[in-house]
């Protein structure tokens, strides 16, 4: 089995691979997250799987991003729950379905359905349904990288991996050889109160990086880890980010990771937009980033700025001579 960091409050099990009993709250919410980004950051992609019980429904999204071409993107935040016991979704437009037969070890994820394409990837906030469209299919498995990584206080898990298989788009097949990770979390899921950031990359010399900071009006020394060249999973702590936006999107993160300051740039974006049971809407900015260490480093990765209403208010630092 996977090496599982020890240093929380809650002991990660095998079973909590699967699935979990809803608790009682509306917004109870349990996620199955996957990405890769090609090395050179030519080609990247992400799906999740958001599913809701007391809210009767799931989120499916499933993203694909080449830098210079259109997003291709399925977003459904009225997908039907799957039959229980699976996490099969199956609608009109796509079938989507996810294996962990080994806790810790290898996932496979397909889908085969209908993708927007959307030259400006800002339009995946409103209405899509007159977009042009192409078949869009992934047939992937994400191996363990390193180990797994429990955070401290709540109930999640995060996997860095490589990731290898092929995606489709139209007629077009394209072999996938890259890096990503795979995470699980359950609990209560209110994405229209708190503002975050959440960051996971490979740098070019083997060392995965992930770190996130949730606005919460004042500054902690948030978790953070990395896995060095040699292996192993490392927890660190004192991770923090300093964004800059332009119109509302990043345009540039400064990420303090412990030992390893570095930046990440957005170079093709893929978001969605969120509504609350009562009608709030939050904002979703996601994007394939860039990643150049003070001491040279490059690489690539995904980078999420969420934005739920009133979000320049939640604590986001912005750098001198810069907008939001």
């Amino acid at each position: 089995m996977a090496r599982i960091i020890e240093h929380g409050t809650w002991s990660l099990e095998p079973a909590d691979e699967g699935l979990h009993d809803p608790g009682p709250e509306p917004l109870w919410n349990e996620s199955y997250y996957f990405d890769f980004a090609a090395p050179d950051g030519s080609v990247a992609g992400y799906v999740r799987l958001g599913l809701y019980p007391n809210w009767d429904r799931a989120w499916y999204w499933a993203a694909l991003v080449r830098p210079g071409r259109p997003l291709l993107l399925i977003a459904d935040n009225d997908a039907p729950l799957p039959e229980r016991g699976t996490t099969d979704v199956r609608t009109e437009t796509y079938t989507a379905t996810q294996q962990i037969t080994d806790p810790f070890g290898p996932a496979r994820v397909a889908l085969t359905g209908t993708a927007s394409v959307l030259p400006d990837a800002t339009a995946a906030y409103g209405d899509v349904s007159g977009a042009e469209t192409t078949g869009l299919s992934f047939d992937l498995r994400w191996d363990t990288a390193g180990g797994v990584y429990p955070y401290k206080d709540i109930p999640r898990y995060e996997i860095p991996c490589t990731v290898s298989g092929l995606v489709s788009v139209g007629g077009e097949k394209i072999a996938v050889t890259a890096h990503g990770e795979r995470d699980h979390s359950w609990g209560e899921r209110d994405w229209w109160k708190v503002s975050w950031l959440w960051t996971s990359g490979r740098l070019g010399d083997g060392t995965f990086v992930h770190g996130m900071q949730a606005n919460i009006g004042f500054p902690l020394p948030w978790p953070c880890f990395a896995v060095p060249p040699e292996g192993g999973i490392e927890h660190r702590d004192g991770f923090s980010a300093a964004t800059t936006f332009t119109g509302g999107l990043p345009a540039r993160s400064d990420l303090r990771f412990p030992g390893s300051p570095m930046t990440v740039t957005p170079v093709a974006f893929a978001p969605v937009a969120v509504t609350s049971p009562d009608g709030r809407e939050a904002r979703f900015p996601r994007a394939l980033c860039r990643y150049e260490t003070e001491d040279g480093r490059t690489g690539h990765g995904w980078t999420e700025w969420h934005q739920p209403p009133g979000w320049e208010d939640h604590g986001w630092t912005h750098l001198a001579g810069e907008t939001a």
